[in-house]
């Protein structure tokens, strides 16, 4: 059982999908960095110094001046930062397209490029095998 442990562990597809994963892990971090860091507030700048993490709409308690408040009031949808996950997910979704679009692009240009020619020791051999098959026909 450890044997066949071993040999599924060390599959190359599971080692592949073990990297994605990791590396998706710290592209997510990236990505969120981006957005917070440097999309959102040129966004707050554009739309006047809003300030999409603090956006939110309370249900329950009296009115709160930040989003933590306002949740420990009682019921708040955050919808600021429902926004941010979305283009969160909006980079990562156009990123992703792209690297499948740059993908599909080399494979194709890999399918198109002609088979490298056979050495001539290979089409001789290629030759006498024809003959002899119709000499025994």
């Amino acid at each position: 059982m450890l044997q066949e442990f071993k040999e599924f562990a060390l599959k190359g597809n599971m080692v592949d999908l073990a990297i994605g994963v990791i590396i998706g892990a710290a592209f997510g971090g990236l990505v969120q960095s981006i957005v917070q860091d440097m999309i959102m507030p040129v966004i707050g700048l554009i739309t006047g110094g809003i300030d999409f993490s603090n956006m939110y709409v309370q249900l329950s308690g009296a009115p709160q001046p930040t989003l933590t408040a306002a949740r420990e009031a009682g019921a708040t949808i955050a919808y600021g930062h429902f926004l941010t996950l979305l283009i969160n997910f909006l980079i990562v979704a156009w990123v992703l397209f792209m690297v499948v679009k740059l993908m599909n692009r080399l494979k194709r240009k890999q399918e198109a490029a002609p088979a490298p020619a056979l050495p001539r020791d290979q089409v001789l051999l290629t030759e006498i095998r024809d003959l002899l098959a119709k000499q025994q026909k």
